[in-house]
Parts: C-alpha cells; structure tokens; sequence
C-alpha cells in the first residue's frame, strides 16, 4: 500500500508563508520519523514524498532523507522548468535515483496562462526521455489551459494533484465535472484521489459530502489511472491521517480487489517505478 502524496519540511515562517493562521498546527518540523508514525496508523508501506517548496534546494534535501529512510519510495522535486539553466539541474538531479518526478505551482502563478508559456514547455519537452512523471498541481479554474497543456505534451507521463481542487466547499460540481471528464481522455495523464478534505468544510466534511466528486473521478479515469494519496500534513486541517485512508476504503470497498490494489498501491508504483 503507497500513500502517493505527502510532505516533509523543516518549518520556517519565511519559507511557508502560505500555512497561515488556520493552519497554525502545521507551523512545525515534518520529518521521516513523523512520517514512519502516520504510515503505521493506517497500515501503509511506502509514501511518495512531493515538493512544498520552489527551491532546487529543498529537492536535494528530500532525496537526501529519502536515500535514508525505505518508507520514502520516491520523490517529486522542484526545478526551474522554465529557466535557461534547467538542462543543467535535470542532468544533475537525474543521477538520484529516488527523483521519480517535478512539479511546478501552478496553481499561485500570478498568470493564468502560466501552464502554457513556452518557456515553460520548452523545459517539459526537455523531460521527454527522463523516465519523470511531470506533475500537475491546479486549481479547478485553471482546467481549460491544463487540456491545452497536457495536448502538447502527449508523450509525457502527467499525474493531476488533488483531482484538481474542485469548489467542494461551495458544492460546485461545474465546470469542472465537464473538464474532468475531457482531461481523463487522454490517456497520459493519472489523478491523485488527495486533497479533497481542505477544499471541503474543514470541520463538516463526510464521505457523503465527497462522494459526487469522487463519483466523476472514478468515472472519468477508472480505478486503474487512479491512487490514494493523503497530503499529509496538509490534510491535518481537517482530517487525520489514518481516517482519510478509512474514508477512501469504505468509498472503494464495493471495487475489485484488483481495482482496490490499484488505487492503494499498483498503480503508483507502476507509474512512478518505485
């Protein structure tokens, strides 16, 4: 079983700025040891350890942890995509052999056509031949470009985040259901089912509350191109560890037990090589 997502950091006030008053629980050091504890709540064997910070820094750290800790199966870092110097981090990254895959912030870009700059797609076809996974991070609105995006980029493997932020909170099901549906055709791309609890009710959410969501991601990218992920510590806001993994066992219990071992661990480790 492979928790697909989570995240590590030494926390400073200066470098994540974005865990803000409500997510003052989370101003704290995550760390592997943190990391073995939560894995054992739930009865998980592995986690894909993904980037927090836009830094090629903060990368070398986590696979530096990684190469230490057997619980960290691969790593998804940061680097300047769309800079000049990219050649050159991506030659030196690749020789660490837990990077599995790089992922941009799309989603606090200022531009809303970030995703389709071309100095930014000139990094991604720079990926193509690597054996790394380019990983989408979005929110919903940000849809309609990634299909553009993921279009030019068909030989590219791509795995959407957080099944790309939907307005849980607000119970919008459109456009983004629509966009969902149309993304999933190209068969490139795999979704992450994490995430979805801090775009819900903090304190109100249930499976009920996330079932017609997760009714359009199953529908759309079937059980196969699909895996469980739960943004820890992220999700901590809202949920604890091991009750995410119970959620997401109960909505997927009436599944085959292929289609089962798929979300919870097949298919992250087909698509990252772990």
């Amino acid at each position: 079983m492979i928790d697909a997502h989570h995240h590590l950091w030494r926390y400073s006030s200066a470098e994540y700025g974005w865990l803000d008053e409500g997510m003052r629980a989370l101003r704290r050091d995550f760390l592997p040891d943190d990391l073995e504890r939560v894995l054992a709540s739930a009865g998980v064997d592995g986690a894909v350890t993904v980037q927090a910070r836009q830094t090629v820094e903060e990368t070398r750290w986590l696979l530096d942890l990684a190469a230490e800790c057997g619980a960290m199966r691969g790593v998804v870092g940061w680097a300047p995509i769309a800079s000049a110097g990219f050649a050159g981090v991506l030659e030196e990254l690749a020789e660490r052999p837990k990077l599995k895959g790089l992922r941009h912030v799309i989603q606090a870009e200022a531009d809303e056509h970030y995703i389709l700059r071309e100095d930014f797609n000139a990094g991604i076809r720079r990926l193509r031949g690597s054996g790394l996974v380019y990983e989408i991070l979005i929110f919903e609105r940000q849809l309609a470009q990634t299909i553009q995006f993921v279009d030019a980029h068909a030989e590219q493997v791509m795995v959407l985040d957080h099944v790309a932020k939907p307005r849980i909170r607000e119970g919008l099901m459109e456009p983004w259901a629509r966009q969902m549906r149309e993304l999933a055709m190209r068969e490139n791309v795999w979704c992450k089912v994490s995430g979805m609890v801090t775009e819900a009710e903090w304190s109100g959410w249930s499976l009920e509350t996330l079932r017609p969501y997760l009714d359009v991601v199953v529908e759309a990218f079937g059980p196969g191109r699909l895996m469980a992920g739960s943004d820890w510590p992220v999700c901590l806001v809202a949920t604890e560890y091991a009750r995410w993994f119970e959620v997401l066992r109960e909505y997927f219990a009436g599944y085959s037990a292929e289609e089962q071992a798929a979300v919870f661990g097949g298919t992250a480790v087909a698509v990252y090589g772990l």
